[in-house]
């Protein structure tokens, strides 16, 4: 989902199953909500709510999968600065643009908002993603990592592994702000006039970025440690992720208070992170050529496009399948499948008609 569809001569087999595994992620998160939010907001307390739990409480370390990526990936930036920003606003900024007028449209054809609207939605664009499609927030905060990794890779290059572990350290403590708000609602200098306290500039999705290239330089290669770290890691994460949410579904009545576990700059969505990380980092394709790895690089290489398109594929295919199952745990998985490969046939139909790359990346 970081916008890159040219194939390089060879691949990081690991990443390319992260991001595939990070994509149906999202997807699947994006699936239980309908089971869990009510339209005003408020917390449903249906048959499809403990399922939700379940299942979104590990999909909340998606999109931090890809910030994790992005940073392996792309930190140090080793090109100049104008060419670093050039090609990769060009590959997302310009897509994300077009999708928030499709999807404007998208709102007027399915009877949500009026047209006039629509053409507000578009002019509103520059200050936050046109309208109302909640998923795009995303793009705005990869443009932000995009904008800082060039300044941060000087550093990056020469900085001692200590140096690196101290700012993620500071990084992790902010991961528990959070829960320190629930005691102390300001701490460090926060105060209505002061927006930026003491580890501020040490919060974040950029912990994420810097993360992933800790993880590059440090722990690149294969070890023994790697898959119990990593499933100890996620294992605990999991469950404090899950344990909290159920905690606050009888304490409280709305959204935005049921989900403080699932914030991405959580300790516990960190953890899981990291976790799924490690277990995955050193995994490599036997046979580039069998059909399970071209299938995943193929996915791998769309994401970002799957990414801008999946809400259209989930509420067409919410529409009609919602109820197929009884049993919830059954249903969701299921809608989730169908959305991702849904998604993807669309966005692979698309990469075919020319100049393709400035609509899916």
């Amino acid at each position: 989902m970081n916008g890159t569809t040219a194939q390089p001569a060879a691949r990081n087999s690991a990443i390319d199953i992260l991001r595939f595994l990070a994509c149906y992620l999202v997807i699947q998160s994006h699936v239980g909500e309908f089971f869990y939010i009510a339209p005003n907001m408020s917390v449903l307390h249906g048959p499809g709510t403990f399922a939700a739990m379940i299942y979104n409480s590990l999909c909340r370390c998606s999109v931090p999968l890809f910030v994790a990526i992005s940073g392996f990936c792309i930190l140090p930036v080793k090109v100049s600065t104008s060419q670093f920003l050039k090609r990769r606003f060009t590959r997302v900024a310009i897509p994300f643009v077009l999708w928030c007028i499709v999807y404007a449209f998208y709102q007027f054809f399915t009877e949500k908002i009026a047209l006039s609207v629509v053409f507000g939605h578009i002019a509103k664009i520059p200050v936050n993603y046109g309208t109302e499609i909640g998923h795009l927030w995303y793009v705005y905060m990869l443009l932000g990592i995009y904008l800082f990794a060039p300044i941060i890779s000087p550093w990056l290059e020469k900085a001692s592994k200590g140096s690196i572990e101290f700012y993620l350290a500071l990084w992790a403590v902010t991961c528990f702000l959070p829960y320190i708000h629930l005691v102390f609602p300001e701490v460090w200098g926060e105060c209505f006039w002061n927006t930026t306290p003491m580890l501020h500039y040490f919060s974040g999705f950029l912990g994420y970025a810097v993360l992933g290239f800790y993880i590059k330089r440090f722990y690149a290669g294969k070890s023994k440690w790697d898959l119990p770290a990593g499933f100890l890691l996620t294992a605990v994460g999991y469950a404090a992720t899950a344990l909290i949410f159920a905690h606050q579904l009888g304490a409280v009545k709305m959204v935005p208070d049921v989900e403080l576990s699932w914030g991405f700059s959580t300790i516990n969505v960190a953890l899981m992170t990291a976790g799924i990380f490690l277990m995955v980092k050193n995994i490599r394709f036997k046979n580039s050529g069998a059909w399970y790895a071209r299938c995943i690089t193929d996915v791998s290489l769309q994401t970002y496009g799957i990414y801008l398109v999946h809400i259209i594929v989930l509420n067409t295919v919410y529409q009609y399948l919602h109820g197929t199952f009884t049993n919830e745990f059954l249903n969701m998985p299921l809608m989730g499948v169908i959305t991702y490969a849904g998604s993807y046939v669309v966005i692979k139909l698309i990469s075919y008609i020319p100049k393709s790359k400035y609509l899916i990346g």
